[in-house]
């Protein structure tokens, strides 16, 4: 097993460029099945999770070009349905939560599919309801057979309907969006999710051909075409790694410039990092975090301990408020984490705590967190990483931390953040790659 072997409590110094848009990556990508032309797709992380489904868009017979590091062509001309029924394709999809953004694409063009139950981080339950109730609405019928996990769909006359989702989910949204835009007739979808992937994916499709209107809203509109075009699309920086470097800097008191972040589309993220007390400046398109000494948390008005909580776009996203919690460790002042959408991803706190930290796990979706004004610093450990962004929590955190840490399962972090080992090394950080296992 690799592990990250880290020697923390340096400040760091230099610039470092956000990689592509994992979330966003993962529907564009899966858009390339909607036309047989050829799709030029930019600013592609070079990520585990990203990789697989590249992979997977291969297996099916779609014609892949790289062209430089992070630019590809994609020609979906001849696509292998039979694939779906082939026990590589149980195992590779299955593996991969992603997988299943290829449905709706697959049942808008050829008017059937079929996903192995998909995989993903162990951060509780992550419903596909969804995703099938909007496709059942379009017209499709699909069948769970519970002894291989397995969904097969027919979709063979999708029509335009009215679907109200029952939660703005993000990758609900794109599945049904892009089964849509092929179907018979005008789609209304209210309650859709609306941040700036979902933007992305909507306006890549406009320029296909589709005729989708209400962009950046929760109430989107699409008239169904008959055949959509190839383009060129480019991808925005990853704001969850942008989020994590601004609390990577401030728990080690580092002077970092994040380059190129496209700040218009980071919404409340600079906000809510500073009313932890980061202080952040926008230079141009860049964002610059000073050295800080210490930083302190505001109260609400009254006076009351300070809420973070997570919450459909353009609310602050989930998979910031591990990063958070373990800045704020290091804050003065206390804060209470709320993580209202999945039920296990607080749980890695516990590795904090054996590190010094002051938290109170309160119940599975709360954490109180006592900041130290960094009058104690945290002490390096051994650990592993349970999930993507908890790892790159545990990441930041052995990096402000005195002494030796070895974090475990760094595949988890790699399935999110490109090279982050050697782009942390350009930082000054000492962090080295390791073979070896954890003890329990």
């Amino acid at each position: 097993m690799n592990a990250f072997e880290i020697y923390g409590g340096k400040p760091l110094k230099g610039e470092i460029t956000p990689q592509g848009a994992k979330n966003e990556a993962l529907q564009i990508l899966s858009a390339v099945l909607l036309t047989p032309e050829k799709m030029t797709i930019s600013n592609i992380p070079d990520i585990k999770d990203v990789n697989k489904l590249i992979e997977l868009l291969g297996d099916l017979g779609v014609a892949i070009e790289r062209i430089s590091d992070d630019t590809y062509t994609f020609e979906a001309k001849n696509i292998n349905i039979d694939y779906f029924q082939s026990e590589e394709f149980k195992t590779k999809g299955g593996s991969l939560r992603g997988s299943i953004m290829i449905v709706g694409p697959l049942l808008a063009r050829f008017g059937k599919a079929a996903i192995p139950k998909p995989g993903g981080d162990k951060i509780g339950r992550r419903r596909l309801d969804t995703h099938f109730l909007g496709f059942e609405k379009l017209g499709a019928r699909f069948h769970y057979d519970q002894d291989n996990h397995f969904f097969n769909i027919d979709a063979t006359n999708l029509h335009g309907t009215y679907i109200l989702l029952d939660e703005a989910s993000v990758t609900g949204t794109a599945n049904i969006v892009m089964a849509a835009v092929l179907a018979k007739g005008t789609t209304t979808i209210y309650n859709a999710a609306c941040e700036p992937y979902l933007q992305q994916l909507c306006k890549m499709l406009n320029r296909m051909g589709a005729k989708i209107s209400g962009i950046g809203s929760n109430l989107l509109s699409i008239e169904g075409v008959d055949y959509l075009t190839g383009t060129e699309h480019r991808m925005l920086p990853d704001m969850i790694e942008i989020g994590s470097f601004i609390g990577l800097a401030a728990m080690t008191g580092s002077e970092i410039t994040i380059k190129d972040v496209h700040f218009d589309e980071l919404g409340i993220i600079p906000t809510v990092f500073g009313r932890l007390g980061i202080k952040l400046e926008r230079r141009g398109d860049d964002i610059y975090i000073p050295a800080q000494d210490s930083y302190e948390i505001e109260t609400f008005i009254d006076g009351s301990i300070l809420t973070i909580a997570d919450a459909p776009w353009p609310g602050f996203t989930p998979d910031l408020l591990s990063i958070v919690l373990v800045v704020a460790t290091q804050a003065k002042g206390n804060v209470l984490i709320h993580q209202k959408m999945f039920e296990s991803r607080l749980f890695f706190v516990d590795k904090l705590i054996d590190m010094g930290a002051q938290i109170i796990l309160c119940d599975p979706h709360r954490a109180t967190v006592i900041g130290l004004n960094k009058a104690f610093k945290l002490r390096g450990i051994e650990m592993t990483s349970p999930d993507i962004r908890a790892g790159v929590s545990l990441l930041i955190a052995a990096l402000s931390a005195q002494g030796r840490s070895v974090i475990y399962n760094i595949e988890q972090i790699e399935r999110g953040y490109q090279h982050i080992d050697k782009r942390l090394l350009a930082l000054g950080a000492q962090i080295k790659r390791i073979e070896g296992k954890p003890l329990h």
